[in-house]
């Protein structure tokens, strides 16, 4: 009834594994109960020790995630239920922006509000020709936290920021990738292969330097009292010492595509 986000292995290769926004009488719009599943879906999958890749999509064409379901913003976004819905929502983008393996958004159709916050948690965006993108935030007064703005801004830049959130407009597909919004605009023909292509590439890779990378950047992104360079340093550390360096190496040496362990 009120959508369901639900986990998909590719068909073809346990590597790769996909998280399916799946409301498509209401493009996507996340309902309270996605928000409190996709936590359960982010610790299945990195648990999961076959799985290396996961890509985000919406279910069917129409839409990514056309934001949050405002049919129930004035049962659960107001009163003494805002605050409840406020920390599911915090939850649901902590547990994606935690997430420690590669995250791809493939996005077709809209992408609008929290269907925006969503993606920006992916490591890697590509979209549809012909999809949409809006933060209409201005248009029905909600007000957004420091987080989701941040993660914006270091995106798009302070001035693209602002833009997207005071004028409340559409974008098209090219203009989000002009500004940074997404990594390429590929024919909708060819977004499932192209996405699954790049899904795979990465997979095929040596998961630890994946992983010590994603930590880097994010650790970059902040403050630099805020930095872990602990954790940091000990991710680079393990890359040396792991089985799968020491595979990398032999691979090289004896011309041979490297089959990597993750360990």
């Amino acid at each position: 009834m009120g959508g369901r986000v639900r986990i998909e292995k590719d068909e073809d290769d346990p590597r790769l594994a996909w998280i399916v926004f799946d409301h498509p009488e209401r493009r996507n719009a996340i309902s309270v109960e996605m928000w409190r599943q996709i936590p359960e879906a982010t610790a299945e999958l990195a648990a999961d020790p076959e799985v290396r890749v996961v890509v985000m999509r919406g279910e069917g064409e129409a839409a990514f995630v056309a934001g949050a379901d405002i049919s129930e913003f004035g049962e659960k976004r107001t009163g003494d239920s805002a605050q409840e819905y406020d920390v599911d929502g915090a939850r649901a983008f902590g547990a994606l922006a935690a997430f420690e393996k590669p995250l791809i958004a493939m996005i077709r159709g809209y992408c609008i509000g929290g269907g925006v916050a969503i993606a920006l948690c992916a490591d890697l965006r590509y979209a549809a020709e012909g999809s949409v993108f809006a933060v209409p935030a201005a248009r029905l007064g909600v007000g957004y936290h420091m987080s989701g703005i941040e993660m914006l801004q270091g995106l798009v830049g302070p001035s693209r920021a602002k833009e997207i959130f005071f004028t409340a407009r559409r974008y098209d597909a090219a203009e989000a990738c002009d500004m940074g919004l997404v990594n390429a605009v590929i024919p909708a023909s060819d977004l499932l292969e192209q996405v699954r292509g790049t899904a795979l590439r990465i997979a095929e890779n040596a998961p630890l330097t994946i992983g010590s990378v994603k930590r880097i950047v994010g650790e970059l992104s902040k403050p630099d009292s805020r930095r872990d360079l602990d954790a940091v340093n000990a991710s680079i550390a393990a890359c040396f010492e792991s089985e799968d360096y020491r595979e990398g190496v032999r691979a090289f040496l004896e011309k041979r595509k490297p089959r990597f362990a993750g360990r």
